[in-house]
């Protein structure tokens, strides 16, 4: 699909507690830069829950290991070492995950932030600080003065910050990500989509970013084709609490 800007889009779906996406968009960010023609691409994040019925705001009863176990059905000790190889996964990645120190809040408000800092091109710059924040620094996402320190972060002013709290538009703009990835069948996050043709699932090696990013360029202007979601499935999170 070409665009106004005359750029090949990559969409990616997305929740910032999710932890393979964070690994994913490093592997995507380390495929574009060895990307001959990264200047003709335009990332888009889209907004994505995998539990939007967990509380707005925490109360320490749920901590990662436990809300995992109980979702999957599985023991305190399986939760943990499924949490460290995430970990080691993450280093390879060259990032720092924490989850003893992760507070775990509803992630809609952010995502309302980041709906917010995408009208500013400030979409990806978004995602890091709310995923640095969340995995690595054990920031409360939910509360609204850490909200708006973070949206410093970013480059929003607090009105800016609290106009994406507040305005309804930009949960409705998050609302319609999440159903426009139920219509093209995402089930889980990281999904990357290039060029309206061909799906990525997962945190796939860098290798197979490149080889998506080469193919779908050299299909570039075609007239939005369905997307294809028959490309590669790798390490995501579903809907119903899954990460595997």
């Amino acid at each position: 699909m070409q665009t106004t800007n005359n750029k090949m889009q990559v969409e990616i779906w997305s929740d910032i507690m999710c932890p393979f996406c964070y690994i994913g968009k490093r592997h995507f960010e380390s495929a574009l830069k060895q990307f001959n023609n990264k200047d003709n691409i335009e990332v888009i994040w889209k907004s994505y829950q995998l539990d939007s019925s967990f509380p707005e705001l925490s109360n320490g009863e749920h901590n990662v290991y436990q809300y995992l176990a109980s979702r999957k059905r599985i023991s305190y000790e399986q939760s943990v070492m499924m949490h460290n190889n995430i970990v080691e996964m993450a280093k390879q990645a060259g990032l720092e995950y924490n989850f003893d120190k992760a507070i775990m809040v509803n992630s809609f408000k952010a995502h309302c932030i980041i709906q917010k800092a995408k009208e500013l091109t400030l979409g990806d710059v978004a995602e890091e600080v709310f995923f640095k924040a969340y995995f690595t620094d054990g920031k409360n996402i939910g509360n609204n003065e850490v909200l708006k320190s973070l949206g410093k972060q970013i480059g929003l002013s607090e009105t800016q910050v609290l106009e994406g709290l507040n305005n309804d538009k930009y949960g409705y703009k998050v609302k319609q990500d999440i159903q426009e990835a139920e219509q093209i069948g995402v089930s889980g996050v990281p999904f990357f989509v290039f060029n309206r043709k061909y799906g990525v699932s997962g945190a796939q090696p860098v290798e197979v970013f490149i080889e998506t990013l080469q193919k779908s360029f050299e299909d570039w202007g075609s007239a939005q084709p369905e997307v294809k979601i028959d490309g590669f499935s790798g390490n995501s999170c579903s809907i119903d609490g899954k990460c595997h």
